[in-house]
């Protein structure tokens, strides 16, 4: 996986298209996986501060902002500022903030979050157990770390139509977007490499969260993990 800098660079050369692709290449069923993970993080009728990792052009967190109760708010980070940049054009008059940030490296004080989230992000962090335990530390007792990510079907028919497609296809379809051809053949590549929820699922209770509970979702290409602090 490529270092930090690397991340960054390749982010910030993708930003103004990203979100685009993402609908094409999941066939519109991008939003229908947001929603849901907007429900179980919206799922108080009281305010609650909510931390969005990896929050690129600020989609979800938007998303967050309108089914969170009155008074909530969202704080969105990426490495990326190129995503971030095109995000705030996105956020003007809703209770989000946006800033670069590190999932690995909070900046913020311990327990400052009923809420964090991680949307298509967290296989792109370096140190993974590093990152699932800052934002442990960033929850307050009793809040949930909710993690939307891409993933594979086990399914072996199904698996190798998946692999034909996000190996052969859509690299093509994000470079004749992006111009950027490295950024689309990274990503599906990151996807493969991400533990299944038989081996994350053990890492998360290593990192300290108390239950952990998965669904899946179009066979198993998206994931949900949803993890209490106790």
């Amino acid at each position: 996986m490529p270092k930090k800098e690397g991340i960054r660079e390749l982010f910030d050369d993708i930003a103004v298209k990203y979100d685009r692709f993402n609908h094409i290449s999941s066939f519109g069923a991008d939003r229908s996986w947001r929603r849901k993970a907007v429900r179980a993080i919206a799922d108080t009728d009281s305010p609650i501060e909510v931390l969005d990792v990896a929050t690129g052009t600020a989609d979800f967190a938007i998303a967050v902002s309108k089914k969170a109760a009155q008074g909530s708010h969202i704080t969105g980070i990426d490495l990326s500022e190129g995503m971030l940049e095109v995000g705030k054009a996105k956020c003007q008059g809703l209770p989000i903030d946006l800033e670069v940030g590190d999932a690995e490296n909070l900046r913020f004080a311990d327990g400052s979050f009923d809420r964090v989230c991680v949307a298509f992000g967290v296989r792109n962090f370096e140190n993974l157990m590093q990152g699932l335990k800052e934002m442990l530390r960033v929850l307050k007792p009793g809040g949930k770390l909710i993690i939307l990510e891409l993933s594979y079907p086990k399914n072996r028919f199904i698996f190798s139509l998946y692999k034909l497609y996000s190996l052969k296809i859509l690299p093509k379809i994000g470079a004749g977007m992006t111009g950027n051809s490295g950024a689309f053949t990274y990503l599906p590549d990151s996807i493969l490499k991400f533990p299944l929820p038989e081996k994350f699922i053990p890492m998360l209770h290593e990192a300290g969260y108390a239950t952990v509970r998965a669904r899946q979702f179009m066979f198993g290409v998206c994931r949900m993990y949803i993890a209490d602090k106790g």
